[in-house]
């Protein structure tokens, strides 16, 4: 067994990844147990180290809200990309020599022409929040130590990951949690949305995970990873199968509180690259994903 060290387990992505390495075909990584750890406080980090020295590393942990990174850009920067720092800083105090994965975002493309689109890894990153600035920048920090340290290290692009268990922040879990509370009668048959006719990648964060696992086994040193479905998705659409997998008719009415500024209109990514060197694919239907969403929902609202 090779041991993992994996910041961020509590989050949406974290508890995923922790689920699925405790099945039984979870293959050869050994999850190192999580312990109280700050990514602003080195001190806690070599703490969390002493035990044990990772084979890898899933950085994950991370401030990932963009309307959070407008109001506060500089402890954005300070977690995502100072934090990541700290991080590399004691491994290497510790002796590991082994993969480091960054998870990035698919956010720092920012504004791209449809003639570039499927989105590949070849396009220069426009940030456009500081969010997506911080995830630059880490990205740039991971790839010179790529050159600079005997370790492997790669970077991930996950695009728009839905599933089980994410905050209703994003707008997916968000309209699902109201769809089921007009099912329980608990709010009109109204949604509140935001801009909607957009389009975006989306991806059921189970596949994401199965992208990062491979990537630890067959990701090249200093290279980075669009993580996407390749299929562009109107958000109106999956609003409506939810509504028609929850069985229910509702009607829309925008809300500007949930309008975000500098928004893209059309989204989706190319993944040949990492499905042409690990061999990876998305395998989970999105009619599954999206039923996923409401039965967590629907359990949750139950309690």
């Amino acid at each position: 067994m090779r041991k993992l060290l994996v910041t961020g387990l509590r989050g949406f992505v974290g508890r995923h990844l922790k689920a699925r390495l405790q099945m039984p075909t979870a293959g050869v990584w050994q999850l190192i147990e999580a312990q109280p750890h700050d990514l602003t406080d080195a001190a806690t980090l070599d703490a969390w180290l002493a035990a044990d020295c990772p084979d890898a590393v899933i950085h994950l942990a991370g401030q990932t809200f963009v309307p959070e990174s407008f109001r506060d850009p500089a402890r954005t920067l300070q977690v995502n990309l100072l934090g990541t720092l700290n991080l590399l800083q004691a491994l290497k105090r510790r002796g590991f020599r082994g993969t480091f994965l960054y998870v990035s975002s698919g956010d720092v493309y920012g504004q791209v022409d449809q003639a570039h689109m499927p989105i590949s890894e070849v396009l220069t990153p426009r940030p456009r929040n500081p969010y997506a600035v911080s995830k630059v920048s880490a990205e740039l920090l991971c790839q010179q130590w790529s050159y600079a340290e005997p370790w492997r290290i790669m970077v991930a692009r996950p695009f728009n990951h839905i599933g089980a268990g994410q905050s209703e922040s994003f707008v997916i879990s968000s309209m699902a949690r109201q769809l089921v509370r007009v099912c329980h009668g608990l709010q009109p048959p109204r949604l509140e949305v935001g801009d909607i006719d957009v389009t975006r990648d989306f991806l059921d964060v189970r596949d994401v995970i199965e992208a990062y696992l491979l990537l630890l086994d067959k990701g090249g040193n200093g290279q980075v990873y669009n993580v996407c479905s390749g299929q562009e998705r109107k958000v109106r659409d999956m609003i409506a199968e939810m509504a028609r997998l929850a069985g229910v008719e509702v009607e829309l009415v925008q809300d500007p509180a949930r309008m975000r500024r500098a928004e893209q209109r059309r989204v989706v990514g190319s993944s040949d690259k990492l499905q042409r060197e690990t061999g990876w694919k998305p395998g989970v239907h999105i009619t599954d994903t999206l039923q996923s969403v409401l039965s967590d929902w629907a359990a949750r609202e139950s309690q």
